[in-house]
């Protein structure tokens, strides 16, 4: 028997806002920048995008470095754009700038645990609630655009405030808050304590988002009955398997979804070494061995792989290493050894597509 599962929402709105299906890629640092998140919108079943959080100083004042992490394409809409500061004034004037170029909406970063950031933003804004307050009072009245929060459960587990901060967030005018239930103390250590995603839930009318521990479909239908939550926020997971919004959605349909044989991966990573080289980014190569690291687990041979990327010096020797490592996969199983038995890449009953 074939399960749907109903509890799949099917669409979130964010005010005027419409995110179909109701699933968010979470910002990342070092990951969700154009070409990844391009890599997501294309394989399907996302319906929000990310940027990486963005420092709010470094754009303010032009920073060139900073303001590329804000470079998005049309295809990526809907699409919000991830802040981070501890200066009111500040946080409002990136925020305009984030309006001006066009993104659908603004989002500001109470999670991030890293020291450097806490100093000035981030979860380190969950220990100073008046001065959180007053962020969100000057950025709702600088933009137009719809303003969300992301944020963690607290400080540390005596501090627990996501409640606190939601109701506080909702009552100034922010109109969505995702939700990653570990405290900064935690980091990404232990299991994420869903109800405290469900509590804020219960505590506010503006949609919120899950995150935390969604490394499948069955995670993800898990979430939504257990918290009663209006989307899913997939983080980490979507680094290792970018597969996994087109399988939430085939889930939600059917009960069941598709694994991404060997062909389709390696069509992925190719052409994504393919773009990162043709964009010429400064950290081009870094970006080829960050990625190497966490998608060719589900490749045959994936520890060798790896060796090649780590070992390549230029990006376009990776590329070209890259591929001829699957040419010579492809060969061994076209010509089996003397036993008769030959490799298997697999088939697949879709391949993904990369958005051009």
């Amino acid at each position: 028997m074939v399960l749907v599962c109903a509890m799949f929402p099917g669409m979130l709105h964010i005010r005027d806002l419409q995110i179909r299906p109701a699933t968010v890629l979470a910002p990342m640092a070092g990951v969700t920048d154009t070409l990844f998140r391009r890599v997501i919108r294309g394989l399907g079943g996302c319906g929000l995008l990310m940027t990486e959080f963005t420092s709010s100083e470094g754009i303010t004042r032009s920073a060139a470095k900073t303001l590329r992490y804000l470079y998005f394409q049309e295809d990526e809409h809907p699409i919000t754009a991830q802040l981070f500061g501890a200066n009111p004034k500040v946080m409002a004037d990136a925020a305009r700038l984030v309006e001006d170029l066009g993104y659908d909406a603004v989002d500001i970063n109470l999670g991030c645990p890293a020291k450097k950031v806490v100093k000035c933003g981030g979860s380190g804004l969950l220990r100073d609630l008046p001065l959180l307050a007053e962020i969100f009072r000057t950025v709702r009245a600088a933009v137009r655009i719809p303003l969300t929060i992301k944020l963690r459960a607290g400080w540390d587990e005596k501090s627990i405030v996501a409640v606190e901060v939601a109701k506080m967030a909702e009552d100034i005018g922010v109109e969505g808050v995702a939700v990653h239930p570990r405290t900064r103390q935690q980091g990404y250590s232990g299991p994420a304590d869903w109800t405290i995603i469900a509590a804020v839930k219960q505590a506010v009318k503006i949609p919120v988002i899950g995150n935390g521990d969604v490394n499948s479909p069955e995670d993800a239908d898990r979430m939504f009955q257990e918290t009663g939550c209006d989307a899913v926020m997939v983080g980490r997971a979507a680094a290792t398997n970018p597969w996994i919004f087109r399988q939430m959605q085939q889930y939600a349909a059917a009960g069941t979804y598709d694994t991404p044989a060997e062909d389709d991966r390696r069509r992925l990573l190719s052409g994504y070494y393919k773009q990162i080289n043709a964009a010429n980014l400064p950290d081009a190569i870094g970006k080829m061995k960050q990625f190497a690291c966490w998608f060719t687990h589900g490749v045959g041979s994936g520890s060798e792989l790896r060796r090649i990327v780590h070992a390549a010096r230029t990006p376009s020797e990776v590329v070209e290493k890259v591929e001829a490592f699957f040419e010579d996969r492809t060969a061994a199983t076209a010509n089996p050894g003397p036993n008769g038995i030959a490799g298997n890449a697999g088939r697949s009953t879709w391949i993904g597509r990369l958005t051009a």
